[in-house]
């Protein structure tokens, strides 16, 4: 059951008159282990006291996090295979968000790295795997 589950069943019995210790007894009676804490039964017993009717989450302060969409993410991955030698500053400027959003799109989302001041990816593909084994060899064989 998830938490609007768990707030509903919380309404039901707050609206039946259970106090928050009776409603939380009741809960663990039933559910068991999957029941929410006392203290949590108790805040949402408060909330519903109040007059709060709904289960939804309230609206919260702060800009929602919209930056990372695939149109903005595939943007950088179109610039970066078009110049390997561009910076986190300059993708920012030109996409239109935060230095921190591009390196935050770049690292977690593309799994690009930045080496030698050209980007690569973090994992090798087959080709790519089988290409360094054998430069690696001819250099070893080169040295010897």
């Amino acid at each position: 059951m998830d938490k609007i589950g768990y707030q509903a069943v919380l309404l039901y019995l707050h609206i039946k008159g259970l106090t928050p210790k009776e409603i939380h007894k009741d809960m663990v009676a039933t559910l068991q282990d999957n029941t929410p804490s006392y203290s949590m039964a108790k805040k949402w017993a408060a909330d519903f006291k109040q007059g709060r009717d709904s289960l939804e989450n309230d609206p919260r302060q702060g800009r929602p996090p919209t930056v990372t969409t695939q149109k903005i993410s595939d943007k950088i991955h179109e610039m970066l295979l078009t110049d390997l030698h561009l910076t986190e500053r300059f993708i920012a400027t030109e996409v239109g968000v935060s230095q921190e959003r591009v390196h935050a799109i770049v690292h977690n989302h593309l799994e690009i790295t930045k080496v030698s001041a050209q980007w690569v990816p973090k994992l090798l593909g087959p080709n790519q795997k089988w290409l360094q084994c054998n430069m690696s060899k001819n250099n070893l064989a080169f040295l010897c």
